[in-house]
């Protein structure tokens, strides 16, 4: 029997490590999808869309030439589809920085 209680008390000890460290690799890989650049982009970079890799948008660019104001739904539409542009690409980074410790919180049962 006192192996049994032995065995269960190292096994949640290092159960507890391991959650430890895989929240310490999260707040590591935030930080970096916080200073990633993502550029979204639409009409031949008429309209460029910056964001990191949360979807935080920090600027817009246009172009002049893209700028006709009788035709402001145009303008609409290339905004919309750079930062349609933009967070696709986010997705990409955030799937392939957290996707690895994302699967690996499943296995935690809830503790993180």
């Amino acid at each position: 029997m006192a192996a049994f209680k032995g065995g269960m008390g190292g096994g949640m000890q290092n159960l507890m490590k391991q959650a430890q460290k895989m929240q310490e690799q999260i707040r590591e890989t935030e930080k970096l999808l916080d200073d990633w650049e993502i550029v979204g982009t639409s009409g031949g970079e008429a309209v460029v869309v910056y964001m990191n890799a949360k979807k935080v948008i920090d600027g817009i660019e246009l172009d002049p030439k893209v700028v006709d104001p009788d035709d402001v739904e145009m303008l609409e539409d290339l905004i919309v589809a750079a930062i349609n542009d933009g967070y696709k690409k986010a997705d990409e980074v955030y799937q392939e920085k957290m996707g690895p410790l994302g699967g690996g919180m499943g296995g935690m049962g809830g503790l993180l």
